[in-house]
């Protein structure tokens, strides 16, 4: 049995302290997960163990042996192999090439190519999987990448194997495939470190699971007996929620209705009203089909059957230009990529949503366009060196900022924020949440998706929680804790 350790690791960073003496071990033979909710330590970890982050206190051991390498290829060189979320796969290349890239066979100074194909070849065999190795991988599915990443890492005979968040992706059929994978390689001696958000899925792969939570280890449990209520309680302790404003009131008029709203595979007979004024939870794990539901609520993705309905007006065929005028505002979840261009000023992200309104004909109106981005600018307390800036310069809770400010410009009457915390300190935290109240105070609705589920208790007046695609429950949040709601969202009791 082989056996990583890490002693009293602790990595600082300007003003935070992202790892605090965290003592911890893996062992070979079984599947190790590591959770622990945003901002616990556990990407820190892992960059710790391979080599991204060199300078911190403690040490580390792979079987008594201590180890500290400079950066992530000599880590890979010995042996320590991460597998990360986001693939780093060249679509134009074949899967040979890229599970064997820079370390091809050679003849004098040209490549073996058979040699290279049949050690590929080898590699997939001896993991028990099926790929045609001349394939070139843009033409491959999510999960047969997913299998090429591992398929790379695997190529050095590894002796640690990070998996971070390797079902993400994948569809059901396809992550039973990659837990049957992993299985086989964990019967190979490799200490295999298994990261998720999915912390359903724990029970069905995971033999432990150590938990982080501010940086700082706070136990780990054996799966076979542990229960959602204990890994809650390690995650989140015992957790005081700020408390809702008391002036925010939810109205009894409708302005929303979805009625058995479907999309296989993603979710299916979805319906809920939204009332003048509220702010409404939807609460979830990882791949229940939260982001779906809202995107076809928006219009982005096309639903299969059921209806939506604006102030009783059924919308026969949304799309975001039309839910747009209609008053529905949509905050995605990746704002870089999906709520902002990255390369234009302030001042054109936070009127690009209403350009319709302050143009005349084919000619922006300069005064209209300068009110309007001055106006969220002040409102929202933007943080700006500039309004001709690039959205670059801002900080994550300035962007998110942002993104609300451009779609406020429009006078929506429904504000859909999906992830509105991501990525953002505290501090920007609650000033969203302080947004979030202040349009239900001028009588806007929101409906809001978190993966922090202890900011849903803490905004919402009402939660709706959906689990493989639909709705189980609603809860007050007034009457249950975080690790309660958790628990519900795994379908435990």
């Amino acid at each position: 049995m082989s056996v990583l350790r890490a002693s009293n690791i602790t990595k600082r960073f300007p003003g935070t302290v992202a790892l605090d003496g965290v003592s911890i071990s893996f062992q070979s033979g079984k599947v190790n997960a590591l959770v622990g909710k945003n901002g616990s330590g556990k990407s820190t970890l892992v960059k710790v163990i391979n080599g991204a982050y060199n300078e911190f206190d403690g040490n580390l051991y792979l079987d008594d042996a201590e180890f500290r390498y400079q950066q992530p290829k000599q880590a890979f060189d010995a042996g320590i192999a991460t597998v990360y979320q986001e693939m780093s796969l060249i679509p134009g290349l074949s899967v040979a090439e890229n599970i064997l890239l820079g370390r091809y066979k050679m003849k004098g100074k040209f490549i073996d190519w058979k040699q290279t194909f049949q050690d590929a070849q080898d590699i997939l065999d001896d993991m028990g999987v099926n790929l045609p190795v001349k394939e070139t991988v843009l033409h491959l599915s999510v999960w047969q990448c997913q299998v090429i990443e591992i398929a790379k890492a695997m190529s050095v005979n590894p002796k640690v194997l990070i998996l971070d968040e390797p079902t993400s992706a994948l569809a059901q059929h396809e992550t039973e495939m990659l837990y049957a994978l992993i299985r086989r390689l964990v019967k190979k001696d490799v200490i295999v470190i298994y990261i998720s958000h999915k912390l359903q899925e724990l029970w069905e792969i995971a033999d432990t699971c150590s938990v982080l939570r501010d940086g700082k280890y706070v136990g780990t449990l054996e799966m076979k007996t542990a229960k959602h209520a204990d890994l809650m309680s390690l995650m989140f302790g015992d957790i005081i929620l700020k408390k809702r404003p008391s002036d925010v009131v939810v109205q009894d008029h409708v302005v929303f209705e979805v009625d058995k709203l479907t999309r296989e595979p993603a979710f299916r007979g979805i319906s809920f009203k939204l009332h003048k004024g509220e702010v409404l939870g939807i609460a979830g794990m990882l791949g229940s089909g939260r982001t779906e539901l809202l995107r076809a609520i928006f219009g982005a993705d096309k639903f299969e059957s059921g209806t939506i309905s604006i102030d009783g007006e059924v919308i026969s065929n949304p799309s975001p230009v039309l839910m747009k005028h209609k008053g529905i505002a949509f905050i995605p979840e990746d704002r870089k990529e999906q709520g902002l261009v990255q390369i234009l000023s302030i001042k054109d992200n936070l009127n690009h949503s209403s350009l319709d309104l302050i143009s005349n004909g084919m000619f922006i109106d300069t005064k209209k366009e300068k009110e309007f981005s001055r106006r969220q600018i002040e409102d929202l307390q933007i943080m700006i060196p500039g309004e001709s800036y690039p959205m670059t310069s801002l900080s994550g809770g300035n962007q998110q900022k942002v993104v609300v400010g451009k779609w406020l410009n429009i006078g929506p009457k429904i504000v859909i924020f999906d992830e509105p915390s991501r990525g953002i300190d505290v501090n920007a935290k609650q000033q969203i949440f302080q947004i979030i109240w202040d349009l239900s105070r001028r009588g806007l609705s929101s409906i809001v998706v978190s993966s922090e589920l202890e900011e849903l208790l803490e905004i919402c007046n009402r939660i709706l929680i959906i689990k493989d695609g639909l709705f189980i429950d609603e809860v007050n949040p007034d009457d249950l804790s975080v690790n309660e709601l958790y628990v519900r969202c795994m379908g435990g009791n």
